[in-house]
C-alpha cells in the first residue's frame, strides 16, 4: 500500500497525475458561524435544497434527480438560488485536502464540487478556470476564465489563454466569478452528451491532457453520473490510466475501474495527504 501511495505522490509532484475530486474532499469544511458541514454529498445537497427535509426514496437516490424534481415544481431559479446561497457564502472553512493540493502547484485539476475553496487557493497565482455549462441554445458547454493573479477575466476562445498556466476545471459549477451550475438531470444529460461529442472541453486542453494519469479521490464510482463524467474526462489517458482511492469498493466499482484501467487503492485521500480524519460536525 505505501509503495502505491508513494508512486501517486511522485506523479502528483511531477505534474503527470491529475486529481479528479469528489464530495469527500470537503468532509472537514464547516461554517464559521453555525459549525455545520458544507453540503457536498448527494444526500447533503438534497437536504440543503429541500429546506432540510428528506424527499421520496426515489428522489433521494441521487442529487440530479432531486434537483430535477425541484426544478419542475418550483422553477429553475429555486435550484440556482439555493446553490448560490450555499456556495457563495464566505464563511466556509478551508479543506485540508485543498491546502495540500495547492501546495503541490499542480498543472491540472478536476473538481466536481461546487464550492470556491480551490479557486481561493489558486487565486494566489495566475491560472485558467473552466466551468461547465448546459442547456444553452447553441455553442460550447464550458466557460473560460483567465485569472491574472488579481481577478478573473472572461475569455471566449483559447487564444486568450496561457497554455502553460495551471488549469482548474469545475464541470459542475461555481458561484465565482459568475454563478453557473450543472445540477438537474436535464443539465447532466445535455452536458454529458456534449462532453462525449467533444464540445465541453477546450481544444488546448484536449491536446495537453494526452498521456496523463488520473487520481480519483473523494468520490465513489457507484453512480452512473460520476462514472460517465470520469469516462470522458480521462479520454486519452496513459495506460494504465491511474488510480481510484476507494476505502471499501464494491464489485461494481471494481469492474468499472478495471475497464477504465484504474488501479483500485483501498485507502482514503487523507491517508495519501497525511491528514487526520475530520471531526464530527454540528
Amino acid at each position: 500500500m505505501q509503495t502505491v501511495l508513494d508512486e501517486i505522490r511522485t506523479g502528483l509532484a511531477a505534474g503527470t497525475v491529475v486529481p479528479f475530486l469528489g464530495a469527500d474532499t470537503l468532509a472537514d469544511v464547516t461554517h464559521r458561524d453555525t459549525g455545520q458541514k458544507i453540503p457536498a454529498s448527494s444526500d447533503e445537497l438534497i437536504l440543503a435544497l429541500n429546506n432540510g427535509q428528506p424527499m421520496a426514496p426515489r428522489l433521494m437516490y441521487e442529487f440530479p434527480r432531486a434537483a430535477m424534481n425541484i426544478e419542475l415544481k418550483r422553477g429553475r431559479s429555486a435550484v440556482n438560488r439555493a446553490l448560490e446561497r450555499i456556495y457563495a457564502d464566505d464563511a466556509w472553512s478551508e479543506a485540508g485536502v485543498h491546502r495540500w493540493l495547492a501546495g503541490l502547484e499542480l498543472p491540472y485539476l478536476i473538481d466536481l464540487n461546487r464550492d470556491t475553496g480551490l479557486q481561493k487557493r489558486y487565486a494566489q497565482r495566475p491560472h485558467t478556470l473552466i466551468v461547465g455549462t448546459a442547456r444553452i441554445n447553441s455553442g460550447l458547454r464550458y466557460r473560460l476564465y483567465r485569472h491574472d493573479g488579481q481577478d478573473y477575466g472572461a475569455e471566449t476562445t483559447d487564444d486568450g489563454i496561457d497554455p502553460a498556466a495551471p488549469v482548474l476545471f469545475k464541470p459542475c459549477g461555481t458561484p465565482w466569478p459568475v454563478p453557473q451550475w450543472i445540477a438537474s438531470d436535464a443539465d447532466y444529460v445535455d452536458y454529458i452528451t456534449e462532453l462525449m461529442g467533444g464540445f465541453a472541453i477546450p481544444p488546448f486542453l484536449k491536446e495537453r491532457r494526452k498521456g496523463l494519469k488520473y487520481l480519483v479521490a473523494g468520490t465513489r464510482l457507484n453512480r452512473d453520473t460520476t462514472r460517465m463524467l470520469l469516462s470522458d474526462f480521462i479520454f486519452g489517458a496513459a495506460e494504465p490510466a491511474g488510480w481510484a482511492l476507494i476505502a471499501e469498493p464494491n464489485d461494481k466499482e471494481r469492474r468499472f475501474c478495471a475497464r477504465l484501467g484504474l488501479t483500485l487503492v483501498e485507502a482514503d485521500v487523507r491517508e495519501l495527504a497525511g491528514l487526520p480524519e475530520p471531526a464530527a460536525c454540528a
